[in-house]
């Protein structure tokens, strides 16, 4: 059974959520502070599989406690905003959360981004995928850019397993939205903008020879293997 942590301030929004999710087979915990959250994280047998997180939590905020335990963990993380502000959206996919919904949401909708974290996070591969120096291992959800490891969120691997995958080959952001966020691409939506940002970064820090992720306007995202220009 999948353990769910929620981080919130808002009691009965939690009792809400909860008690949906345990009806759906999930087992869930409800904190209600970011420090309280990172305490969870800190100790194995507490550690939940994905983590539900409010942007506004009192003393550290949800932003601020999203950047700590990027440092140490991996785990799938859903941001909750209730003044849903595009600018929360970014900030908070820029400091790894893998998706966004903001408040009041449907229980139902949650519920359909939960489990599409958990399936992503826990995809599992044949073998080893390579595209120039960079190495996928997704049984392990690992990475490897030569000998550096990458810190991904579960987005962003999915996200980097489907461009390694069809390599050289222009991916639609309709068609990475479902893959990695594993919902429709809504108007105006710059999630996967987001997470291509990091993934451009992360790569680009980890080795100089590293594939390229090229934007083709209009059309999507392409990896290219050989860092050749795209046509």
């Amino acid at each position: 059974m999948s353990r769910i942590l929620i981080g919130d301030d808002d009691r009965e929004l939690c009792a809400l959520l909860s008690e949906y999710l345990r009806r759906e087979g999930l087992q869930v915990e409800v904190v209600h502070d970011g420090e309280a959250v990172l305490t969870q994280l800190r100790d194995p047998a507490l550690r939940p599989d994905l983590l539900i997180l409010d942007v506004m939590l009192p003393g550290r905020s949800g932003l601020d406690t999203l950047r700590d335990l990027r440092a140490q963990h991996r785990l799938p993380v859903i941001m909750l905003s209730g003044r849903g502000e595009p600018v929360d959206r970014v900030v908070g996919l820029e400091l790894g959360a893998d998706d966004y919904l903001s408040k009041p949401c449907l229980p139902r909708e949650l519920l359909a981004r939960v489990r599409a974290q958990l399936r992503r996070h826990s995809a599992e591969g044949a073998g080893v995928l390579t595209a120039g120096v960079l190495r996928l291992m997704p049984a392990e959800r690992r990475a490897y850019a030569g000998d550096q490891e990458l810190n991904l969120t579960g987005a962003e691997f999915s996200l980097l397993l489907m461009l390694v995958q069809r390599a050289g080959e222009v991916i639609d952001k309709t068609s990475l939205t479902r893959v990695a966020l594993g919902r429709e691409l809504e108007r105006f939506d710059r999630s996967i903008d987001v997470h291509v940002s990091r993934l451009r970064h992360k790569l680009t820090e980890a080795s100089p020879n590293a594939p390229r992720i090229d934007s083709i306007r209009g059309a999507g995202y392409v990896l290219l293997a050989n860092g050749a220009a795209q046509a």
